[in-house]
């Protein structure tokens, strides 16, 4: 059981909105909220099964409905005062917390039923929360306010969530009052005092520091060394506490600091298990939320001694929830305690291991704090969960390469009855799957095949869309290559075509490729092309590269494409500047830039394309995703992902874009933005249209319907901001199967576009 005092995240006034409360619900991590009167008399407990049986009972959803109109009444509570023992027995399979109340009704406290997750301010710590990571500066400040904000700042840009000091009342603290100059005292303790004593912050100045951090966005913590010190912070209102290893001992100092009611963070060096133990048993009648963290207090401690693998038996004394506060050399330490499940991660901060004091020498610089948290937040993804397993967006790619799939061992006429000396196992992966073979063995062949044609699904009778007239509301069409180009053309009322060229079809004679011009000359379709964005010797596109000589090809490789697409232009209907989409590069390989370097890279892609000869084309970026699959392997993208800095770009360079709805998707969800304000800003620029849909942060490329956007809200937003925009439904491999995957998107796009 853990005893929340800090009641600030599960209260509401009866009298708010029932959308407040739904927020607070969401925002603590609890499932539920106290409804409380202005005086703090408990009216109503609310939960979000109450909120949800509420909608299920009403036909209109109004959200001004005062949250005690649907709170619960009839609520479970105990009385201050009552024994652990008395207060456990209220839980059940249906409770799992319980407000304590005072003699007037008024909340003093929240029992729940386990540690599953404890709060720091605003942050979740718990099974499926990201680590807290701390950065503790504690004295590494040097007495220097200035230096002490300096870190904070570094601490911030390198990931921390919370920045950590150390408080201590000298005179409480030390049996001589603190005097460096007691000649009595032993030489560490003399090295100790004298260090202190030149190096604290005033009360003031901690002030100050702590205010810092909440002007930079990290959470202030501190180790109160003693109860002087505890009671300053807690004047300050500190949300939460860190015990040093040292006083683990002292339960005088602990079990005041579990009666504050806020979260404490206790590390375990110094300590043997036996104490640790007893200390436990200190925190849990006053029903602390804590946290303990695995340590080995020595500067620097051995690898030998850290011992990881006592964090599970740390764990079971806390419910589950462990931490490690680290004092080795390096962080790959800190990042394999995170993989052992540390949810807590702390670790001292410097600018320079050479300063006078103890701490800066086991202390990482802020680009090595960088590097911890960045690995951390990748073992993280990298956990993942037992749930049953899927084949990734990227394996899917390689998949598609590297996999076999059944093709025809012979050419075959239709109503054939298919026998095994029919069926071969080729690559690439573009069809059934081998495993499928005796599936098609003893059937009638669908349809004529040439030797090598791979068979689908539709070939085993399995339900697929077949092209039809459609009618939409924006000009549309589907992608095509050379070699599906007319089939494509004759099977629907397409209004135009979008070529996706590979630097191998830059080679082709378009003659050869499409055979002789239409009657007239010029197809009825308006033409669009898709840049390839790999050529030729693993060079990908990248117009604003750091590197002049791989910056200079991919402009020519550009003018090439350009080139191609004037020529193909005879061709098709004349409509104005062809519009020609391309990935302008802007991508890393390990990881994100910093929002800084971003504007010198606009600079230079607009310099790029304002260097190429683009007279009857329109050049428009896409808009990308943050993590792309370049052929089967991740990277990181840093352009055309922010609504603001592609309206910026836009402005500036007098462009429009081709607006990837998925790649945009999942880029509002990786900025944890709101993806409908992201349409709006980039609605009005917005030439061309991929319309897809997305899951997640890199699950792009999805068939209508099988990810997470809301088309009919995209549809809404982009008939106001940019309803001339032409589109096309790009789901990946959409084109196998004479494009059933098009015809698919097609049919549940309809409704709405």
């Amino acid at each position: 059981m853990m005893i929340e005092k800090n009641l600030r995240p599960f209260v509401v006034f009866a009298e708010e909105d029932l959308l407040t409360a739904l927020r607070k619900i969401g925002e603590n991590r609890r499932g539920a909220v106290l409804c409380i009167s202005q005086s703090g008399r408990l009216e109503g407990v609310l939960t979000d099964g109450d909120v949800r049986r509420w909608l299920l009972g009403r036909q209109d959803f109004d959200f001004d409905t005062t949250a005690i109109a649907v709170a619960n009444s009839g609520f479970t509570a105990a009385r201050e005062g009552m024994s652990d023992a008395e207060i456990e027995a209220l839980f059940s399979d249906r409770i799992g917390f319980v407000p304590v109340l005072d003699a007037s009704d008024r909340v003093v406290a929240v029992a729940w039923k386990d540690h599953g997750m404890v709060m720091i301010g605003n942050r979740a710590i718990g099974a499926d929360e990201p680590c807290y990571v701390i950065a503790e500066i504690g004295n590494n400040h040097n007495g220097s306010l200035d230096l002490a904000k300096r870190l904070v700042d570094l601490a911030a840009e390198a990931g921390a969530d919370c920045a950590k000091f150390q408080l201590r009342d000298m005179a409480s603290l030390y049996r001589n009052e603190g005097d460096a100059g007691d000649q009595s005292a032993d030489l560490g303790a003399q090295y100790t005092l004298d260090l202190l004593a030149r190096m604290q912050l005033s009360n003031d100045e901690m002030i100050a520091a702590f205010d810092h951090c909440k002007s930079v966005g990290i959470q202030p913590l501190c180790t109160p060394w003693d109860e002087p010190s505890l009671a300053l912070l807690e004047d300050y209102g500190m949300p939460a506490y860190k015990l040093a290893s040292a006083d683990l001992t002292n339960h005088e100092l602990l079990a005041a600091m579990a009666r504050t009611g806020k979260v404490l963070l206790c590390s375990t060096g110094m300590s043997t298990q036996a104490e640790i133990e007893d200390a436990v048993a200190v925190l849990r009648p006053h029903g602390a939320p804590f946290v303990l963290l695995h340590c080995n207090s020595t500067y620097p401690a051995p690898f030998k001694d850290i011992n990881l693998a006592f964090m599970d038996t740390l764990g079971k004394y806390s419910n589950g929830l462990v931490g490690y506060s680290g004092h080795e050399r390096g962080y790959h330490v800190p990042v394999a305690a995170v993989a052992r499940g540390a949810k807590v991660v702390e670790k001292h901060f410097t600018i320079d291991r050479a300063m006078e004091g103890n701490d800066h020498r086991v202390s990482l610089l802020p680009g090595e704090f960088r590097a911890m948290v960045d690995q951390i937040r990748e073992i993280e993804a990298a956990m993942g969960s037992s749930a049953a397993r899927r084949v990734t967006q990227g394996e899917m790619m390689n998949r598609e390469v590297l996999a076999k799939s059944i093709v025809a061992a012979r050419p075959i006429a239709e109503g054939d009855t298919l026998t095994d000396a029919d069926l071969a196992i080729r690559s690439p992966g573009q069809g059934l799957p081998p495993y499928r073979r005796a599936d098609l063995v003893g059937r009638s062949a669908k349809r004529a095949m040439k030797q090598g044609d791979f068979f689908f699904p539709s070939d085993l009778d399995e339900r697929h869309a077949k092209p039809r007239e459609y009618r939409f509301r924006r000009r549309f069409g589907v992608p095509v290559r050379y070699h599906d180009f007319a089939a494509m053309a004759r099977a629907s009322n397409l209004d135009l075509v979008e070529f996706h060229f590979s630097y191998k079809d830059l080679e082709v004679d378009i003659d050869e490729a499409l055979g002789p011009a239409p009657e007239g000359g010029r197809s009825p379709l308006e033409l669009v092309v898709h840049a390839p964005e790999l050529f030729a010797g693993d060079h990908v596109l990248d117009l604003c590269s750091r590197d002049d000589a791989y910056r200079s090809r991919s402009i020519d490789e550009m003018q090439r494409v350009i080139d191609v697409t004037r020529a193909l232009a005879t061709r098709f209907a004349e409509c104005g500047p062809v519009p020609i989409i391309t990935n302008v590069g802007g991508f890393t390989e390990s990881r994100a830039l910093p929002d800084a370097e971003k504007p010198a890279m606009y600079e230079r892609v607009a310099e790029a394309l304002a260097r190429l000869d683009s007279a009857g084309t329109e050049i428009i970026p896409q808009t990308m995703p943050p993590y792309p699959w370049h052929f089967g392997g991740q990277r990181f993208h840093n352009l055309f992902m922010d609504a603001g800095e592609i309206a910026r770009f836009c402005e500036d360079t007098s462009s429009r874009i081709c607006l990837d709805i998925s790649h945009s998707a999942l880029a509002a969800t990786h900025q944890r933005g709101s993806f409908k304000q992201f349409l709006e800003t980039v609605g009005p620029y917005s030439r061309h249209l991929h319309v897809v849909d997305a899951d997640g942060v890199d699950g792009e490329g999805l068939q209508i319907g099988e990810g997470s956007v809301d088309f009919a809200m995209v549809a809404e937003v982009l008939d106001r901001t940019a309803p001339e925009a032409s589109f096309i439904p790009e789901v990946w491999q959409g084109h196998k199967d004479n494009g059933a995957g098009f015809w698919t998107a097609l049919d549940r796009l309809e409704a709405c576009f």
